[in-house]
């Protein structure tokens, strides 16, 4: 796996919407995101910077580590 950028909750998001995703839900400062086909569900932290180990957690959660 390739060195992880320092990114923000927003550009996270961004990322993902490009993917299929969807905000779902908002709570706090945690956003609930969904893909329908094949099925995912995270959720990102919509902080200034998110951290490697977060970021590492949230893209194996929704399997685009093998992409």
């Amino acid at each position: 796996m390739s060195k992880l950028p320092i990114i923000s909750g927003q550009e996270c998001i961004k990322a993902f919407k490009k993917d299929g995703f969807y905000v779902l839900r908002q709570r706090g400062s945690h956003i609930i995101l969904r893909r329908d086909e094949p099925f995912a569900e995270v959720v990102v932290p919509n902080h200034q910077e998110l951290d490697k180990g977060t970021l590492r957690a949230i893209i194996r959660q929704v399997g685009l580590n093998g992409r």
